[in-house]
């Protein structure tokens, strides 16, 4: 027996979606509108004349876990024990035996230029999707045209809350919305309802203390994320820390015993420095330290050679071990775009005399996106689980307090025009990001 538990808002939404065409659940992170669609997509699935289906994400694995598996609410749940998955045309799909017959869902990744090709020549007739805001718009376009045909034609989007001027609000949300106040579409095509946390009545008030705590309140995140609004990002960045940097500040006699520590590098180019930043880490990632700083300065960026490159990051190792004996530097994360910097780096440090040199993992960085870097920093100053070592990194901290959003730019970006220093947030970034599951 699956635990529902529907509040009011969310039952409404869903008898709605009995009888609409094109149904959106917009809203914040854990707020239930993802179940909800799941649960009228499956309901529908049982009766509905067409035989093949669509389940997107931004990837194919996204579609598997978020609207398959759900944490237990998902597809494989409802119709488990008549279902089986198998490959479909290359694709991941699984096909349900129902009352009026076997219906195929194929789960396909979305946000791919060419992802459109998957699903080109099928006819499809509902389709589920989350995070469609994370779809490319050649595949939105796509996958409408392929429901065409359909018997009954049924959409089910979730997103969580964008900039305002996102494309998925001009180009549908926001046009079905204005459309179906003017009366050019029928109240049955388009059913659209934004919830915030406080909507979802499965999460008990102390989970969702916990959740909230992670948020600093008013930031971008915390108004997305929580409250459910759509908002451009604006101002200054790192506002907790920019408030009070001595808040998040400690000696090094103060880090305590820490798992393993990591090294990001950024290389620079015309007018940006090399800047290496090492941070450690806790048992269970439940802290994190940042222990020290290097910036490769000095010269035109044209005269710094590999070998330099070289020479600062086994002397900022060689630094960073005399100073916190006991920690592991376990990886170096370079930015992936200087190959030939990195293949000199990795014949110098493996050739280095000191053995915890050599042991050092040398990887390409991953470059998430910046915005997701950002969220989990900002989480991390919201909840307290960041610090920085006082006189080994006075470039980063300059660095948080500098960082504010692009006006100029559409989206979560980074204003980076040389007015603060972006070179040590991404060295600093690119050191914890290959852990963000595990730190938030």
């Amino acid at each position: 027996m699956i635990p529902y538990q529907f509040g009011d808002k969310h039952k409404a939404y869903m008898r709605r979606a009995l009888t609409c065409t094109m149904n959106v659940a917009e809203g914040a992170v854990r707020s239930g509108k993802t179940v909800d669609n799941i649960f009228v997509f499956a309901h529908l699935l049982e009766t509905t004349p067409d035989r093949l289906h669509l389940a997107t994400g931004a990837t194919g694995g996204t579609a598997k876990v978020t609207l398959g598996d759900c944490g237990g609410f998902g597809l494989e749940a409802i119709f488990r024990g008549r279902s089986r998955w198998h490959s479909y045309k290359g694709c991941d799909a699984m096909t349900v035996s129902t009352p009026t017959g076997e219906k195929t869902v194929l789960f396909i990744g979305g946000k791919n230029a060419d992802a459109y090709k998957h699903i080109r020549g099928l006819s499809i007739g509902m389709w589920l999707a989350t995070e469609i805001n994370l779809h490319h718009p050649t595949f939105i376009r796509e996958a409408f045209s392929r429901q065409l045909a359909a018997s009954e034609r049924r959409i089910f989007w979730d997103l969580n809350p964008d900039t305002p001027t996102a494309p998925i609000y001009r180009d549908y949300l926001d046009r079905y919305a204005a459309m179906t106040t003017s009366g050019q579409l029928s109240p049955h095509f388009f059913n659209h309802e934004r919830f915030t946390i406080f909507d979802n009545a499965a999460i008990s008030p102390e989970r969702l203390s916990e959740i909230i705590a992670q948020y600093e309140p008013g930031s971008l995140w915390y108004r997305r994320d929580i409250e459910g609004q759509r908002c451009a990002a604006e101002g200054m960045i790192y506002t907790r820390y920019a408030d009070s940097p001595d808040a998040f500040s400690v000696s090094r006699e103060q880090v305590p015993p820490l798992s393993f520590a990591s090294v990001g590098v950024d290389f620079g180019g015309t007018r940006s420095k090399t800047t290496f930043v090492c941070v450690g880490f806790t048992p269970g990632y439940t802290q994190m330290y940042v222990l020290g700083e290097a910036v490769l300065g000095g010269k035109a960026s044209d005269d710094i050679t590999s070998e330099d490159v070289s020479a600062a990051a086994e002397d900022f190792l060689i630094r960073m071990h005399g100073i916190y004996t006991t920690v592991p530097i376990r990886y170096l994360f370079c930015d992936s775009e200087a190959q030939y910097l990195i293949h000199g780096l990795h014949r110098a440090l493996r050739a280095s005399s000191h053995p915890y040199i050599r042991a050092v993992s040398l990887q390409n960085a991953r470059k998430l996106p910046i915005a997701e870097r950002i969220a989990c920093e900002v989480s991390l100053f919201a909840s307290d689980r960041i610090r920085l070592v006082r006189g080994e990194t006075e470039h980063l901290s300059a660095g948080l307090c500098g960082a504010v959003w692009d006006p100029s730019k559409e989206g979560d970006v980074r204003l980076d025009n040389f007015t603060s220093d972006i070179d040590i947030l991404d060295a600093f970034e690119y050191a914890f990001e290959g852990f963000m599951k595990k730190i938030r």
